[in-house]
């Protein structure tokens, strides 16, 4: 049986999906922009501030069901620009710690909004 997870704190959904799905002891995190839930703004257009944002969505989300960064067994991180892997990486390991989860991290044609990273994970109960 799905059970939806809805956070307060992280950017309401805007189409016909979850913020997260329980199912089987695994959450699903749809993928998080970096949009500030108070203001519906990005942060800034820094990489940077947009990858700490779509993580503390993720965090707000994970939270929401009891959970935290150390439950994530698998990420995927979009990106607008390859080039600013390295960047998001050294944002990404801010959040994780050893051992880190499965991830596959490439570039998209492009994001909603003007994004220039989103951010979905798989965490284990």
């Amino acid at each position: 049986m799905n059970q939806e997870i809805k956070s307060p704190k992280a950017p309401a959904a805007i189409g016909p999906y979850s913020q997260a799905i329980e199912t089987n002891g695994l959450v699903f995190v749809s993928g998080q922009l970096p949009i500030n839930p108070a203001t519906g703004a990005f942060p800034s257009d820094d990489i940077k501030d947009q990858t700490r944002a779509s993580l503390k969505n993720i965090e707000a989300i994970l939270k929401e069901a009891g959970l935290d960064f150390g439950n994530v067994v698998k990420a995927t991180c979009l990106l607008a620009h390859i080039e600013d892997f390295a960047a998001m990486n050294e944002v990404y390991g801010e959040f994780f710690k050893a051992p880190y989860p499965a991830r596959a991290a490439f570039e998209v044609g492009n994001l909603p909004k003007g994004a220039k990273v989103e951010i979905e994970v798989v965490a284990a109960r």
